[in-house]
């Protein structure tokens, strides 16, 4: 059986179990780098990723922006409104931090920062409502709800979840990278 365009269903399961794994490695990384930071002391953390944290960052964004253009553009999933406002704080984020590392500027976290922050409240809500539709209060379309599941991966993960997990490396790494310029 395939998709409208193609994609068999078997490949479609291997890539959302490879992007649900991601998300949880990523929400592992996260933790392991703030009790990193906690355990090695706030030296430890400045010089753990350097710059290399923007490099990583833009990576976790450029990721999280392809997949969802792939579940959209190539799968066909219509992106519920909250998905459109997860989007609108990701994408940008692709473009910010590749110059900014690129640049090494040390501004880039000013920028990018609370484009990360808004977006995990974002993705944490809609997962939210994922969960319990009725909290959803009507703003989100009837015909394309944002309770939709398109994905559910090990019986949690949906799409805002690994939003909400790139969301929250990027933030973390972010904070490194701060740590390590304020030298």
């Amino acid at each position: 059986m395939n998709t409208e365009l193609g994609v068999s269903w078997q490949f479609l399961q291997v890539y959302n179990t490879v992007l649900a794994s991601l998300a949880l490695l990523s929400l592992a990384g996260a933790a392991a780098l703030v009790v990193y930071r906690i355990v090695r002391g706030e030296e430890a953390a400045r010089n753990l990723l350097g710059d290399g944290a923007l490099w990583l960052a833009w990576l976790v964004a450029l990721v999280s922006t392809a997949g969802s253009l792939f579940y959209s553009e190539v799968i066909g999933f219509e992106p519920c409104r909250l998905c459109w406002f997860q989007r609108i704080f990701m994408y940008p984020m692709s473009v910010v931090l590749l110059v900014g590392a690129w640049r090494k500027e040390a501004a880039t976290r000013l920028h990018a920062l609370p484009l990360a922050l808004i977006g995990v409240c974002i993705s944490i809500y809609h997962y939210l409502v994922q969960i319990y539709p009725s909290i959803e209060g009507g703003s989100c379309d009837p015909n394309n709800p944002c309770s939709m599941r398109y994905v559910e991966v090990f019986g949690f993960v949906s799409i805002p979840f690994m939003a909400g997990a790139g969301f929250t490396l990027i933030a973390v790494l972010l904070w490194f990278y701060a740590k390590a310029k304020e030298e």
